[in-house]
Parts: C-alpha cells; structure tokens; sequence
C-alpha cells in the first residue's frame, strides 16, 4: 500500500487502523466493517478526510458524526487547525445549522413541489410499513409537523436488506437518504425516492402504539411514548407557539420576563393548599425510614421548623404574582412564566397540582387597564397559532373539536363585553335553565354558570365579569368604594369557563393590613409585600394565566391532564 491508492480501493479495516491508515492516505475509502456500517448513515461509508485531522483515533468519529448531522446529503464540514502558545493543537468547533425537517420540506404553498429532483436527508421515526410486490412504503415523522413522509423503498436501493430483515417497524428511529419525486398517490404531492436507508435504532415489537386508535386515558400512561402520536405532536407543537407567542407579546409591548421563586415561605392565594419543602424527612439516598419521633418538635411538641433547611416554612409557590409586583414598582411592567404549585385533592379535568402560569403586572394601572391587557394578549396568541400552526388547527378542528377554529377565530374578531357581578348573578337567576349550582349573590360562580354565560347569553363572545364580592377573593385585591366589593375581574370563554383572572391590586398600606388582619394571616410573612406599600406605593393591577388551560382553548382538548407533558396530579407523578 506504498503508492496512491484508487478511488475504488475497498478496504476491510477496523476502525482504529482505518485511522492509522488516513493518516498516510488521503483518497476516498469505502468502510465495510459492520459495526460502523450500523452505526452510520450508508453516505458515510465513502468519505475522503484529510490526513491531518486523522492523527487521533476520536477525529475519525468526529468527522463522520459531523456529516451525520448535515441536512444535506453530499455536504461535509470543514475544520480548522488551531495552537496555541505552548504548541497544543486543538480544531475550531464546526458552525451550527438548522436541521432540513419534514416541515421544512413540506411546509410551503406548493406542499414541497419545488424541491423536486433533491437529493435530501431525513430522520425520524417509522410510522407505518407497507410491503408490496415490487416496492415498500414507509411513513416517516419527524415531530416538526403533523404530516409523514412517504419513502418509497425499492430492491436497488442501499439498506433494502434492513426491510426484509424485519428491522423498519414501527417505533424505530431511521436515517435516510432519498430523491424528492412527484407522488403518485393522493394524500400527499411528494414523496422520498429512497436510495439508502439505515436503521438508526431498532423498536422492540412490544411497542404500544401500533396504527390503531387508543385512548387518552391508555396514552397517559405511556406519557413518554404519546408525544409519537398525531394528537399529543399537535398539542406540543401549539403548546410551544402559545409559549413563543406569550413572550412576543410581552416583549413587544415593553414589558420585562422576571423569574419569580419557586420555594416560597408565603401563601398568596391564602387558601393553605400547599405543597410543604423541608428536609426533616431525609431523602432516599440518606438511608432507611425515619421514625416520626426522630423529627425536632418544640417544647409544645409541635414541629421544630427553626432546625429546616430555610429556618422557617417553606412551600412550593402557587403563584409568582407577589414576588412579580416587587418588580413592577421598579420596571413598571413585568410579566412572570413559570411552573406553579397547588396542593389540591381534586380528580377533574380541570385541575393538576403542576402547571404553569403566565402573571403581568402593570405599573400606574387600574383594573380597566389590567382588562385591556388581558383582551389584547389573549387576541394576540390566538391569532399566532390560527397563522402559525394552520396544518395543526385543521386536525384539531377535524379529530377533537369541529368548529374550533371557527369559535378560536370569533375571539380574534370580536369585541369582548364586560359586566359587574352583580349583572352576571341577576343574568343567572333569570335564565330559563336549571343549574346544578343554585345562584345567589356572595357565590363563586361554577363552571356552568360561567360557560351559561359566555357561550348561550353572549353567543360564544368572551365576556369579563369584574367586582366580585369581598370574601370570595384574595386578600391582595383593592377594596371598592362600595365596601362590599373588590376591584377583581375574571374573562370567560366558551367551551373553558374562566381562563384568566386578574385585579387591581390593593396599594393603600392601611386596607391591606386591614385586610389580613381580617383573614387571620400572618403579617409578618408579608412583611416585604407591605413595604412596597410603605415606599412609593402606585396603583397596579395584573392578571394570571393557567397555560394548560390556555392550551385546552386553542386545542379543544377536553382533559387538562392532555395539555402538559407529564401531569401532575393526586396519586400520579409517576414519570
């Protein structure tokens, strides 16, 4: 092997005297060993590198895993040489690109038609295998979009043996390379002529989630398996442009993302249904049961709190909305997005014990400004995801909900309306329906009330509904000058009921002592919340969003556990 070699040349190494080999030998060589023949995309297999950058064992990996991550088929990275000083050579990381994704391919107008006659790479996960005589059509998804790609895999092309071999199934990851061509078939306009093809991952036939229809129910226990299926992908995928739209939203219109705490040691709804931190109880890791007695009590034989870790109570937070106004009396308008905590033994659809939330806070604002806030930002998702996610919103509107984007496009369009209490409640007593919750003023007004309301009085147009009676609501909430009500507001919508609820909060020192003095709350808790009252205390208002809820509106999917990743509720965290 002293002269130049062709560029036929086959040579059957391993691995390591392949390196060795490249590093006298710069020609194009076809690598056979089977152990790299699995583990990378059959383009790899002939691959000319440079000496210099074979003078270690891991370069040949780095290069080949380089090319892996191309999006093009026959585009190779380049790599840089560096030293240093002291004559230690390292390379220049390679540039980062945007992966080609189904979505990318068939995302546009003309449903992919301009890229006929690519050469193009993709990689997912095996949908569907369809044997006939002469060809096999396999659906590969990606996750980027609701839409497959159809391969069409014939004899000739490189890896065939994969198929016959019973190694495509549904569930296993793929890396293949392919034409783009017209589609002969009616669901799709293009189609990947397959001309290699390599299993990247092989799915185990036990694989629970086969072309048949299951339920949501099955699927939340394969909460790590149903993100692969058509529904849960269209969730993710608008759960995702619910998020970036939020921020967008915010962003645009001046307001500051503040990361509010996760622990707290104060109740901001009032309401005790928290979730306790503390390390009295030692983890798994530390060993065997503890005994109860072995806790630190006090000498009235209650809980020796001062021992914890934080030296007090502490608990995981049901809301970022105190710790956000902090913020809100220095940068005028903040808005918090994060996960929230409530210990609440409630089986429903509508509830989880994790979930998040999205809380804006307005500086020099009153509770109109807080409404007008909350209208625009809700019009304004809406709107991202009816542009954004079109391919999405029509199988919603097909498979779960028909007529959601219809109802989705009367909130963009329609003006929302807004009534007192007291209005709603006298609304409710005159309807010629019987509820399953009587109505009488001073009650928190159900579900049905809200929905009765929102979707049969108004004819599905968001309706606002602000002060509220003193006692129903948080102590935080500014106290109207009829003595009886409170600056609150709650927006309804069709099909959820409540899905924001705001207020102006109360900025006077004295009434929100008053307050809590009433509500048998600890004031020395809210020491710090008081004294944004004591130094340059302005009026200000805000609003807090369940997302999941939000993802429930924009989806039509009824379950609130189906809205998160991985729900959270009594008896269930299990992944």
């Amino acid at each position: 092997m002293a002269g130049a070699l062709s560029p036929a040349t086959t040579l059957r190494l391993k691995p390591f005297y392949a390196v060795r080999f490249f590093t006298h030998y710069r020609t194009p060589i076809k690598i056979v060993n089977p152990n790299i023949y699995t583990s990378f995309p059959p383009k790899l297999q002939t691959i000319s590198i440079p000496a210099p950058y074979l003078c270690r064992r891991r370069s040949f990996f780095s290069v080949v895993s380089a090319a892996i991550s191309s999006g093009e088929a026959v585009e190779r990275p380049k790599f840089e040489n560096i030293e240093t000083k002291d004559g230690v050579k390292a390379e220049q990381v390679r540039e980062f690109r945007k992966r080609l994704s189904i979505a990318d391919i068939k995302g546009g107008s003309d449903e992919g038609l301009e890229r006929l006659g690519e050469t193009l790479v993709i990689r997912g996960w095996v949908r569907t295998v369809r044997a006939q005589s002469s060809v096999t059509f396999i659906d590969i998804n990606d996750g980027s979009c609701l839409s497959n790609m159809q391969c069409v895999v014939g004899s000739d092309a490189e890896g065939y043996d994969q198929v016959e071999n019973g190694l495509i199934s549904t569930g296993a990851s793929v890396w293949i390379e392919g034409t783009i061509v017209s589609s002969q078939g009616s669901k799709q306009k293009i189609e990947l002529k397959v001309q290699k093809l390599v299993v990247v991952g092989k799915s185990d036939p036990s694989f629970p989630i086969q072309k048949k229809r299951v339920s949501r129910e099955f699927l939340r226990t394969k909460a790590h398996l149903r993100p692969r299926t058509n529904t849960f992908g269209a969730v993710s995928r608008v759960r995702n442009a619910l998020a970036y739209a939020t921020h967008k939203f915010f962003q645009e219109n001046g307001f500051v993302w503040v990361s509010s705490p996760i622990i707290t040691a104060s109740d901001c709804e009032g309401a005790g249904e928290q979730f306790c931190v503390t390390t009295l109880i030692p983890n798994s890791n530390e060993g065997g049961d503890l005994p109860v007695s072995a806790i630190p009590t006090t000498e009235s034989g209650s809980i020796d709190w001062s021992q914890d870790f934080f030296g007090k109570r502490a608990y995981l937070t049901v809301s970022g909305q105190l710790n956000g106004e902090t913020y809100a009396t220095a940068l005028s308008d903040i808005y918090t997005f994060g996960p929230t905590f409530r210990a609440e033994n409630s089986n429903t659809s509508r509830h989880l014990a994790e979930f998040w939330m999205i809380e804006p806070e307005l500086a020099f604002a009153d509770l109109d400004d807080d409404m007008a806030c909350a209208t625009a930002y809700l019009q304004y998702v809406v709107k991202y995801v009816l542009e954004n996610c079109k391919e999405d919103m029509d199988f919603f509107n097909t498979w779960i909900e028909k007529g959601i984007i219809n109802r989705l496009t009367d909130v963009v369009e329609k003006n929302f309306v807004q009534l007192t209490y007291t209005d709603a409640v006298e609304l409710l007593l005159k309807a010629k329906k019987k509820f399953d919750f009587p109505v009488k003023w001073g009650c928190d007004l159900q579900s049905e009330h809200e929905r009765y309301i929102t979707e049969e009085a108004f004819g599905g147009c968001p309706v606002i509904i602000r002060d509220y009676p003193t006692d129903i609501k948080a102590f935080y909430m500014r106290q109207n000058d009829d003595g009886k009500t409170v600056a609150a507001m709650d927006m309804l919508v069709p099909r959820v009921g409540e899905l924001i609820g705001g207020s102006q909060r109360e900025e006077r020192l004295e009434y929100l002592e008053e307050r809590l003095d009433n509500l048998n709350l600890n004031k020395e808790s809210f020491w710090w919340y008081l004294d944004l009252r004591r130094y340059g205390s302005v009026p200000h208002a805000g609003f807090g969003l369940g997302f999941e809820r939000l993802v429930q509106f924009a989806t039509g999917i009824d379950n609130i556990r189906d809205a998160i990743p991985f729900p959270r509720t009594p008896g269930s965290a299990e992944f």
